[in-house]
C-alpha cells in the first residue's frame, strides 16, 4: 500500500528565532535553510517579509539560495505584508505565502476589534491577493484552538473558495490536550475533504505540542509546521526530531503515513541550530540531547550490549550520531581534515577551507585528542560571514584575592591595532567594560553561557553572550570558542557587537511579529 506523506514545515528561521536571545543575522539564516534542504524539509519558513528590512532580505537570499525546499514567507492579511511577502519571494524556485488573521472570540474582540464577517472578507482579500503571487497560498485561523467550530469552517470554506491549498489549524498558546485536537482535526478534514491540506501549528506550552501534532496526522492532518529542537515563543513549538522519529519509530501505528525527511541529517542539523542560536537542547531532550543514547544504569548498560534493543527503541546512527571519537591531531593533515569535515556535513570552498585548516592546527598545538565535537564547534562557530568589524589581537587580565580585577585588551579596526585597560567588578566585566570604551558601543549583558564542548582538562570552552548594544530594543548573540574560558568570552563579546553592527538597518518595524 502507498503511503500518503506528511508534508514537514520548518519554522526555526521565523517562529523558533522569536525565542528568546535567538535572534540571528542573515548569513546565519542562510547555512540553517541550506541544512534544512539537506535535511529534506519540505517548506522552509524562512521569516516574515514585512517585520524588517533585514527578514525581507534574508528571505530572498534563502529564496535565491535554496533550490529543493518551497521556501515561504509569513504575512498578516494585510496588503502591505503580503506584496512584500511576495516580492521577497520573487527568486524562489518553488514558493508560498503563508497569510493569517485570529479566528478566536477573545483574539477577534481584544486585539483585531473586529467582527467575524470583517474577518471572513479580510481573509479572502489576502488569500486573492497572495495568489497573484503563487498558486501555493497556505491560510492560518490563528488561535483556532480557542476558536468556534462552526465560524472555522465558515472561513476554511471562504479561503478554499478565494484560492488557499493549505490551511493550517494552529494551537497557538498551547491550549488543547492531544484527544481534543485530534477530534478538531477529525472533523475539519471530514469537512474540507480533499478541496486542500489540513495543517497543524502546535506550541508547547503544556508540554504537548509534539503529541498534539501527532494526534493531528493520526486524523487527517497532512503537514505538521515544527522547529529545530523544538524552537519557539515561550515554552516553544513542536519539535521537528521528535515529530519525525516518532513516525518513523512507530510504523505499526501511523500505518499509512511517512515522511520525506533525511533522519541521518537530524543531528547535524540540531548541533547547527545550537551552535548559531547559543540554545543547547536539554541533556535529557528526546531524540537530539546529550543523554538520549546514553545508558548510566549497569542493568541498562549490560542489556544494550547484549541486544541493543532492549533499551533502544531507535538506533544512534539513524539519526546521524556517531560515537564521539578522536579523529585528527596535530600531525594530521589537509586532505584528511577536508574528508572528516565532509563526513560531518560540512562542505567549504578553497577559501574557507584555508582559514578552517589554520584555526584547526592552532587548535591542535593547544589540545591533545580533538574529538567530532569539537570541529563541528570550531567550524560551525566560524562559518558565518559577519563583516569583522572589530577583531580580539590581544588580551591581558590579571585578578587575585583582594585586588582590583582587571584587563588589557588590544583589537583591530579598520586596519588600525587600539589598545586599552580597565578594571571591573570581576574579570569579565573588566573585559567587556574595556571593548566597551575601545568601540564606543555600551552593551548590557543579558545572558552569559560557558560550557566545555568536550571532555578532558583541555576541552574547548564555548561561550555564548547575549547583549544589548546603545540601548538598542534587541539583543544579540555572541560566539566565543578557545581552551581559555576568559579569552572565549572576550571573542563571544566582540561576535556579539560585530553582529549588532551588521544588523545596525535592520530594527523590526511592526509592533506584530509574533504571527501564529
Amino acid at each position: 500500500m502507498k503511503k500518503e506523506k506528511v508534508y514537514i514545515f520548518d519554522t526555526t528561521l521565523r517562529d523558533g528565532e522569536q525565542s528568546p536571545g535567538a535572534s540571528m543575522n542573515t548569513e546565519e539564516k542562510i547555512k540553517i535553510a541550506m541544512q534544512l534542504e539537506k535535511l529534506g524539509v519540505d517548506i522552509i519558513e524562512a521569516g516574515f517579509a514585512a517585520a524588517s528590512p533585514g527578514d525581507f532580505d534574508a528571505i530572498r537570499r534563502i529564496a535565491e539560495a535554496v533550490k529543493k525546499s518551497t521556501v515561504c514567507s509569513l504575512a498578516r492579511a494585510v496588503e502591505k505584508d503580503i506584496v512584500q511577502a511576495g516580492e521577497s519571494l520573487e527568486p524562489a524556485a518553488n514558493k508560498r505565502i503563508h497569510t493569517f488573521i485570529a479566528t478566536s472570540p477573545i483574539h477577534m474582540e481584544h486585539k483585531l476589534k473586529m467582527r467575524p464577517e470583517e474577518v471572513v472578507r479580510r481573509a479572502v482579500e489576502a488569500v486573492k491577493l497572495a495568489k497573484g503571487y503563487t498558486a501555493d497560498v497556505e491560510f492560518s485561523c490563528e488561535d483556532a484552538g480557542r476558536s468556534d467550530m462552526g465560524f472555522l469552517k465558515e472561513i476554511l470554506d471562504a479561503v478554499i473558495e478565494a484560492g488557499a491549498t493549505t490551511l493550517n489549524i494552529p494551537d497557538t498558546v498551547g491550549y488543547r490536550l492531544p484527544q481534543e485536537m485530534g477530534e478538531m482535526i477529525r472533523e475539519l478534514h471530514s469537512h474540507v475533504g480533499e478541496r486542500a491540506i489540513i495543517s497543524v501549528h502546535c506550541h508547547n506550552d503544556l508540554g504537548l505540542a509534539v503529541a498534539n501534532s501527532l494526534f493531528s496526522v493520526m486524523n487527517g492532518a497532512r503537514q505538521v509546521e515544527c522547529t529545530i529542537n523544538g524552537l519557539g515563543e515561550r515554552a516553544g513549538n513542536a519539535a521537528l526530531e521528535e515529530i519525525v522519529m516518532a513516525i518513523k519509530t512507530r510504523s505499526d501505528i501511523f500505518t499509512d503515513v511517512e515522511t520525506g525527511i533525511n533522519t541521518k541529517e537530524i543531528y547535524p542539523t540540531s548541533r547547527l541550530v545550537a551552535a548559531i542560536t547559543g540554545i543547547e537542547p536539554q541533556p535529557n531532550k528526546a531524540i537530539v540531547g546529550k543523554n538520549a543514547f546514553a545508558h548510566e544504569s549497569g542493568i541498562h548498560q549490560d542489556g544494550v550490549l547484549k541486544c541493543q534493543e532492549t533499551y533502544e527503541i531507535m538506533r544512534a546512527e539513524d539519526i546521524g550520531l556517531e560515537a564521539n571519537r578522536i579523529v585528527l591531531g596535530k600531525h594530521s593533515g589537509r586532505h584528511a581534515f577536508k574528508e572528516r569535515l565532509e563526513e560531518l556535513g560540512f562542505e567549504l570552498g578553497p577559501e574557507d577551507l584555508n582559514k578552517a585548516f589554520e584555526r584547526f592546527k592552532i587548535l591542535a598545538d593547544k589540545k591533545k585528542e580533538i574529538y567530532d565535537d569539537d570541529i563541528r564547534m570550531l567550524i560551525a562557530n566560524e562559518i558565518t560571514n559577519i563583516p569583522q568589524t572589530y577583531e580580539l589581537v590581544g588580551l591581558q587580565i590579571a585578578d587575585c584575592s583582594g585586588g582590583v580585577p582587571s584587563a588589557a585588551v588590544k583589537i583591530r579596526h579598520e586596519g588600525k591595532e587600539l589598545l586599552d585597560a580597565g578594571i571591573g567588578d570581576g574579570t569579565m566585566d573588566a573585559i567587556f567594560k574595556t571593548i566597551d570604551r575601545i568601540s564606543g558601543h555600551t552593551g548590557q549583558l543579558m545572558d552569559y553561557r560557558v560550557e566545555a564542548v568536550t571532555q578532558g582538562k583541555d576541552a574547548l570552552a564555548k561561550v555564548v553572550v547575549n547583549v544589548r548594544f546603545d540601548e538598542t530594543k534587541n539583543a544579540v548573540i555572541g560566539h566565543g570558542l578557545s581552551i581559555d574560558t576568559m579569552l572565549a568570552s572576550a571573542k563571544a563579546y566582540i561576535g556579539a557587537l560585530n553582529s549588532y553592527l551588521s544588523m545596525l538597518p535592520d530594527e523590526c518595524q511592526i509592533d506584530e511579529c509574533e504571527g501564529v
